[in-house]
């Protein structure tokens, strides 16, 4: 089976159930939070799923490596935002290892991805 489009991607949709994670635990941090960590651990959530769809519709192999590198980026920077956002107390545990555990699964599809557009 031949993929179609980005959105038969399962790393692009896992990365949209990142998003909807990622706003569901930002939305208990505390309010003087909303223009800090709130909006950046969001815009990094979305620049995954974005940056794997722009990537796959630029056309050449070394456009979508790159745009995958991107997005691979901006997982490394909300692991980082995660990490501070515990040791600050902020957000719920549960929800907390839910984005943890989705990220961590997408950043080593996206690991994969790269290493297989390497080898064609």
């Amino acid at each position: 089976m031949s993929l179609s489009s980005y959105k038969d991607l399962i790393v692009w949709q896992k990365s949209l159930d990142l998003v909807v994670a990622v706003y569901g635990l930002t939305k208990d941090f505390p309010r003087e939070e909303q223009f800090g960590l709130t909006s950046q651990m969001r815009r990094c959530a979305v620049s995954i799923p974005s940056n794997i769809a722009e990537g796959s519709k630029r056309g050449t192999k070394k456009d979508y490596r790159h745009f995958l590198f991107t997005a691979y980026g901006s997982g490394a920077e909300l692991e980082t935002q995660l990490i501070i956002s515990k040791k600050l107390g902020f957000g719920n545990d549960a929800k907390s290892l839910i984005v943890v555990d989705l990220l961590d699964e997408i950043m080593r599809m996206l690991n994969k991805m790269t290493q297989e557009l390497d080898k064609s």
